[in-house]
């Protein structure tokens, strides 16, 4: 491999797709990419492997798609969708017999401290839990051979974290970009952004607002995540312009190297 790999663990909302006791059209629906867990991905090179957020869903998500290590993660922010699959990182605490090192803002580290408590200790591994490792993002930062750029992002009025890697980007879970933040998106291959639904929310961009914040940032590709159960695969693809696609379960893309 080379350059990048990117690998869509989950592509839905914070409910997933479908929804518990919903008999919608897409909840019902046959199309394997209208079935939609949590939103996640790894980032990976042929030496490193990186995941982004831990859902409640990372277990069976990485029986699906296989990682041989992790070497560490990445928090967008502290919702339960992007937090509460963190105790299945043992796992790899096991295979690895080290602690994982975690990266996020000092807000998202704080709320994980405060929840997950036993998994932030030191001395000896407790292989029975989650041994972790907090580094506090304060710029840029690497990750064995691959830097990270950390992109400023509004959930809403929560401030999160977007994340760059050479010329692709992952913003999840927002709903406004400061001016600030657009020369930290110039010249990417893949964008992958949030688009939660056609009508409007007020955290996550709408369909509508995704494809304009798509438009002005003018990556070569851009694959849309965190969509509801509002969003059909097939049909909302037929509005979108032709360098824009929603991203599904499973879905790997390769990266050329800079």
């Amino acid at each position: 491999m080379n350059g990048l790999k990117i690998t869509f663990l989950g592509t839905g909302t914070s409910q997933g797709v479908p929804l518990i006791n919903c008999d919608c059209p897409v909840c019902v629906s046959g199309d394997p990419r209208n079935k939609r867990l949590r939103t996640s991905v790894t980032i990976a090179t042929d030496h490193t492997t990186v995941l982004v957020d831990t859902t409640p869903d990372m277990r069976q998500q990485l029986l699906r798609d296989p990682v041989p290590r992790i070497d560490a993660v990445l928090f967008t922010h502290a919702h339960a969708d992007h937090i509460y699959g963190i105790d299945d990182l043992r796992r790899f605490n096991i295979l690895q017999r080290r602690r994982l090192p975690v990266y996020g803002s000092a807000a998202t580290l704080e709320r994980l401290k405060g929840l997950f408590d036993y998994a932030f200790g030191e001395g000896v591994l407790n292989l029975g839990v989650p041994n972790l490792e907090a580094h506090e993002i304060n710029g840029a930062f690497s990750v064995n051979e691959l830097r990270f750029d950390p992109i400023p992002l509004l959930h809403g009025r929560q401030p999160v974290l977007g994340f760059r890697v050479g010329k692709f980007a992952y913003c999840t879970d927002v709903s406004h970009i400061p001016e600030s933040t657009y020369p930290m998106l110039g010249g990417l291959e893949i964008l992958v952004l949030d688009a939660l639904r056609e009508e409007r929310h007020p955290t996550h961009f709408s369909l509508e607002e995704a494809i304009r914040e798509a438009g002005r940032i003018g990556a070569q590709q851009t694959y849309f995540i965190h969509m509801s159960h509002e969003i059909d695969h097939e049909k909302h693809s037929r509005l979108l312009p032709d360098n824009m696609a929603f991203a599904y379960d499973g879905l790997s893309l390769e990266i050329s190297p800079e």
